[in-house]
C-alpha cells in the first residue's frame, strides 16, 4: 500500500540534455525521481547538483535490457539524439529505440503507469509538407545513414500505439523540434551547440550547405513545459504532438545572430551537405496549443543568451 502522495517517475537518458532538465522539473513540483542512464552521450555532471536531495535516485542501466522497478509514469527519452552521437554506433541507436520501447512498454503495462515517449520531428524525414503537422506521414529514406534514428523513432511511436490498442497501456507521444539551451553536449554536432563552441573558441563557423536551410528553434525551458503539461494531460490525448517552435529561421541567420552575440574572428566557411539532411524543418503546433493552451514563451535572442553563457563558463572551466 502507497504511503505517500508523490508520484515515482521513471526517467530513462534522465543524465541527457533534455533529461537532466527534466528531472529537475519534476523534483521541484514534489516528485520522487529515478533517472535511469547508460552514460552514452549523457554525463553525470548534468545531474550531480541533484544528488543529494533525497527524493532523486541515478541508475546506471541500458533501456535495451529490461528494468524491474515500481513506478507511477515514465518519461522514455533514452537515445543519443544528435547525429555524431546516433551514427556512432547504428545498430545501437535503433536497439535502443525498438527494443527500449519494447521494455519501458511492458513495464507500464506490468505497473499500470502512464507512459511517455519523446519521439522526434526526424520522422517527417525531408518533408514535402510545410510546415509539419501530426497528420503528414513524412519523407524518410529507410536505408540512408540517418536511418538508425528516424526509422528506430517510426517504429517506437508503432510500438507504443500498439500497445495502447492492444494493451490498453495509457501513452503520450510527443514529436520533439530542434531544441537547445545549457547542459547541451559541446561536440554533439547540432547546430546551436556547433555554432557557439565554434564562436567562443575563435574558430571558424562550419555551415553545412548554403544556409538557407531552415529550422525552429525551441527553447529548452518551453519544451519541459510541454512535457509535463501533455503528460498531466486527459488520457484521451495521447498524441502524436508536435512540441517546439514554430519560428523559422535559416542556418545563416542562426550563424549571424551567434557571431554577433559572441563577438571575435570567427568568418564563416560553408562545407557540403550531409546526405538525408533535412532542408526544412518548423512544427504546426495547432494541436497543443488548442488543446493545451502551450506555446514557446523564450525568443531565440534570449535563449541564445543564455546557452552562451553556460558554454563561456563550461569552456573557462
Amino acid at each position: 500500500m502507497r504511503i505517500s502522495n508523490r508520484q515515482r517517475v521513471l526517467v530513462t537518458g534522465g543524465a541527457g540534455f533534455l533529461g537532466s532538465h527534466l528531472c529537475e522539473r519534476l523534483l521541484s513540483r514534489g516528485d520522487d525521481v529515478l533517472c535511469v542512464d547508460n552514460f552514452y552521450s549523457g554525463v553525470k555532471d548534468n545531474v550531480a547538483h541533484l544528488m543529494g536531495n533525497p527524493h532523486f535516485e541515478l541508475m546506471r542501466h541500458d533501456v535495451t535490457f529490461p528494468l524491474y522497478v515500481e513506478v507511477d509514469a515514465i518519461y522514455n527519452l533514452a537515445c543519443p539524439a544528435s547525429p555524431i552521437h546516433y551514427q556512432r554506433d547504428p545498430v545501437q541507436t535503433t536497439k535502443t529505440s525498438v527494443h527500449g520501447a519494447i521494455n519501458m512498454l511492458g513495464l507500464a503495462k506490468r505497473t499500470k503507469a502512464r507512459i511517455f515517449q519523446a519521439s522526434t520531428s526526424e520522422v517527417y524525414g525531408d518533408p514535402e509538407v510545410h510546415p509539419q503537422a501530426e497528420s503528414y506521414w513524412g519523407r524518410v529514406n529507410p536505408i540512408g545513414i540517418r536511418s538508425c534514428y528516424d526509422e528506430g523513432k517510426r517504429c517506437a511511436e508503432t510500438l507504443f500505439f500498439d500497445y495502447h490498442r492492444q494493451h490498453g497501456v495509457e501513452i503520450k507521444v510527443a514529436r520533439i523540434f530542434n531544441t537547445y539551451g545549457p547542459r547541451m553536449h559541446p561536440n554533439d554536432g547540432r547546430v546551436v551547440s556547433n555554432f557557439i563552441v565554434q564562436a567562443l573558441r575563435g574558430e571558424d563557423i562550419t555551415i553545412y550547405g548554403d544556409g538557407s536551410q531552415t529550422r525552429s528553434f525551441c527553447y529548452v525551458d518551453d519544451l519541459i513545459d510541454g512535457f509535463l503539461a501533455f503528460m498531466d494531460a486527459p488520457a484521451d490525448l495521447v498524441g502524436p504532438v508536435n512540441i517546439g517552435n514554430p519560428v523559422e529561421f535559416t542556418i545563416r541567420e542562426l550563424a549571424d545572430q551567434v557571431l554577433t552575440m559572441v563577438g571575435g574572428p570567427s568568418r564563416l566557411v560553408f562545407k557540403p551537405l550531409p546526405s538525408d539532411d533535412p532542408k526544412q524543418r518548423r512544427p504546426d503546433i495547432s494541436l497543443i496549443q488548442s488543446s493545451l493552451g502551450w506555446a514557446p514563451r523564450v525568443a531565440l535572442a534570449q535563449g541564445l543568451e543564455r546557452t552562451v553563457d553556460y558554454f563561456r563558463h563550461l569552456l573557462q572551466s
